[in-house]
């Protein structure tokens, strides 16, 4: 009999695409697929949009712990006589207290889409830079002292009570039978942040589709980046390293928006650089798919980096930065390309080789489509994300 499972997850605002978002809706319709009964435990961000101040403070509020929250999944669980449940994300308006509303005989899985149960910021980077202070000395003193949530210390405070109180009672020791992590190098990480390691699963993310791959004949000589455009993702890098190329660059197609924008543009204004704002899932792929090479400099700890994946997908070769998840998924001159983060000359050295050499960018594409093939289609993630779930019902079942 298959699985009933409810997943639940609050959605970040529309406005702002999100690759959660985009696993969430994946995972769901995979399982569906395929048999499985999934019910749904759903927040929106755009309900906060309607009225930001009251929002704001109501999810501040409510960050350490939704009561109204835990009474509705616990309805839901015992009107289904559910088996397992997965969570995606909690941040702002349901709290790590959903777990409390789980029957003992029903399992529970948290995906660790990012560091926020460790990190009140999500992203371990402060003034530019990497900072994992709050995890290696296992307090959050720092991220208020930083004001680390949005530059406010006060905006800080309600996120950075809510971990302490969840390490306190024991949330993640005591009522997650499984987490999932999207690379071995986030998980080496949480469990130096103290997860249980027994229970701390490796899955990486999924391109659900199969894309019909862009002869290279056909490919358009440009290069893409897709992202948000802010500091972590290392954009300025990327501009300063077309900059120096100069007049001899490809075009450079910048897919995404966020608060460097202006600045980003000025920056590149002479250069081979467009800027294409935000586009539709469709429009999106279908530059990923035209391109020749895509880019991704970030400087924080990506724990994935979905993008390549699409890229990949698509038959697109990656060049991404040293750090993080990222080179667990290219292979330098293999299926893609590296090079050191926050480092303009590396960027561009590595670049500018490679696509000097037409027939080394021809066979990265050719690796990148077979790295899809063998370790990033649905098939192969579903048999990952069931063994997990039977691995969870044990743990659920030992206690």
């Amino acid at each position: 009999m298959a699985l009933k499972i409810i997943m639940v997850h609050n959605f970040y605002s529309s406005a702002i695409p999100s690759g959660e978002n985009q696993v969430f809706l994946a995972e769901k319709k995979v399982l569906e697929e395929n048999g499985f009964f999934v019910g749904t435990f759903l927040r929106h961000n755009n309900d906060i949009k309607k009225k930001p101040v009251l929002g704001a403070l109501k999810s501040a509020v409510l960050a350490p712990w939704n009561f109204s929250a835990v009474r509705q999944l616990r309805k839901i669980c015992q009107d289904n006589r559910v088996d397992l449940i997965h969570v995606h994300n909690t941040f702002p308006m349901l709290s790590p207290s959903v777990f409390y509303a789980v029957p003992k005989n029903v399992a529970t899985v948290l995906t660790l889409h990012n560091y926020r149960i460790f990190c009140p910021a999500a992203i371990p980077m402060r003034a530019g830079k990497v900072c994992t202070l709050c995890i290696d000395q296992r307090t959050y003193l720092p991220s208020i002292f930083h004001g680390c949530y949005k530059k406010s210390r006060a905006a800080t405070l309600p996120l950075a009570f809510s971990n302490a109180l969840h390490d306190y009672i024991k949330t993640w020791h005591d009522k997650v039978d499984a987490f999932i992590c999207l690379s071995d190098f986030q998980r080496e990480l949480v469990i130096k942040a103290g997860l249980p390691a027994e229970r701390v699963h490796v899955k990486p993310n999924f391109y659900p589709g199969n894309p019909t791959v862009v002869p290279w004949s056909e490919r358009k000589p440009y290069v893409v980046f897709v992202g948000r455009l802010s500091s972590e993702k290392g954009v300025m890098t990327l501009i300063r390293a077309w900059k120096k190329w100069g007049s001899l660059a490809p075009e450079l197609r910048i897919i995404g928006s966020g608060e460097l924008r202006c600045e980003l543009e000025t920056m590149s204004a002479g250069l081979s650089v467009k800027f294409l704002g935000q586009l539709t899932v469709e429009q999106t792929q279908n530059e990923i798919g035209n391109s020749m090479l895509q880019i991704l400099p970030s400087e924080w700890f990506e724990t994935f980096g979905l993008v390549v994946i699409e890229a990949f997908a698509h038959g697109t070769p990656a060049a991404v930065s040293r750090i993080g998840a990222l080179p667990s998924l290219v292979q330098h001159k293999n299926n893609g390309l590296i090079f050191e983060p926050a480092d303009v000359d590396s960027l561009l050295n590595t670049v500018r080789s490679a696509w000097s050499d037409p027939a080394l960018l021809q066979d990265l594409a050719s690796n990148a489509r077979q790295s899809f093939e063998s370790h990033y289609t649905k098939e192969a993630n579903l048999k990952m994300l069931v063994n997990i779930y039977d691995k969870a019902i044990q743990v659920a079942k030992s206690k």
